[in-house]
């Protein structure tokens, strides 16, 4: 019961955001100029400034683990290229695909995975390093296929994706952070605030800017893809590779990273990027609503399957 509490109190009020953005457009509180500010602020400013703090914040270099490392980037490149290929061989609407294969394998691994272990055992030492090891892997992967396959037409190109990967400001902002991490530099205190001030912003707006951009009879077109995208992130990836990482001997604080890293909700980024590199964004918030909805579930039914099995 402990456990479903906990997953009520980290899912719940992310979708009350959500709930109140949608409920600020339908009042007409937030208009379209709105939308289109916050997410360029989002996407540039406040997204990288989160990454950058939570990434030269963490003590990386004390508890690096080889194993552990190789382990979260094998595991999110697998998820990647298994899944869009697998979407390209099935999806008849390939207007969809980008939004749908960066939806179906990215997590809330930075937003949700340090409060989730601190929220078990008080503290978060492999938190970041699942976060350095995964996050990059996922905008990098992220931008490729949202490049090669926005607007649906599929004149992306590799020397684009590349490009657009290397301007990408929430890579630029998480590779930005690993110097000061590694060499344990910190910051006057006037300008970490200064950091945490924008920082802050980046969930809270996120998520009203998903319940705003959410288009109730749109989505509701697309919820054969909806389903199978909160599947396929919900469960089908957890079934997939908890095994794996059982069988390499993870406890603990690390088992808990990974099944984040496997199976939180879709990240609220997601939508901020889908939006602004011109993908379908409305299957992006749709999918995003309902991982949501579900994750109390999903993640209560994986913690209690783990602790039965004595690895947490």
């Amino acid at each position: 019961m402990n456990d479903f509490l906990f997953s009520l109190n980290s899912t719940i009020p992310i979708f009350f955001v959500i709930f109140i953005g949608w409920l600020l457009r339908q009042k007409g509180m937030l208009n379209d100029g709105f939308l289109t500010a916050g997410n360029k602020f989002v996407f540039s400013i406040a997204l990288p400034a989160l990454l950058f703090r939570d990434i030269s914040g963490a003590d990386i270099r004390n508890v690096f683990d080889l194993k552990y490392v190789l382990y979260c980037m094998i595991v999110t490149s697998l998820m990647f290229w298994g899944i869009w290929l697998l979407t390209e061989i099935f999806m008849k609407d390939k207007s969809m695909i980008g939004a749908f294969v960066q939806a179906s394998f990215r997590g809330s691994a930075a937003i949700l995975g340090i409060a989730f272990i601190e929220n078990i055992y008080g503290h978060s030492t492999v938190g970041p390093l699942m976060i350095v090891a995964s996050v990059p892997l996922y905008n990098i992967y992220s931008v490729l296929v949202l490049t090669m396959r926005g607007s649906g037409n599929g004149s992306g190109n590799l020397k684009t994706a590349f490009i657009n990967i290397l301007k990408n400001p929430i890579i630029l902002g998480i590779f930005a952070g690993l110097p000061f991490s590694f060499l344990h530099i910190d910051f006057p205190n006037v300008v970490d605030k200064c950091i945490n001030n924008l920082a802050v912003t980046a969930t809270p707006l996120g998520l009203l800017l998903v319940g705003a951009g959410f288009e109730g009879r749109k989505a509701l077109a697309k919820i054969k893809p909806t389903i199978v995208s909160t599947a396929i992130k919900l469960f089908i990836l957890p079934a997939l590779f908890l095994p794996v990482a059982m069988y390499l001997g993870f406890h603990g604080e690390s088992m808990i990273a990974i099944l984040i890293m496997l199976g939180s909700p879709t990240t609220v980024s997601c939508y901020i990027m889908a939006k602004n590199m011109g993908n379908d964004d409305v299957l992006t918030s749709s999918i995003i609503v309902m991982a949501t909805l579900l994750s109390s579930v999903s993640l209560t039914f994986w913690v209690f399957f783990l602790r039965t099995m004595g690895y947490i």
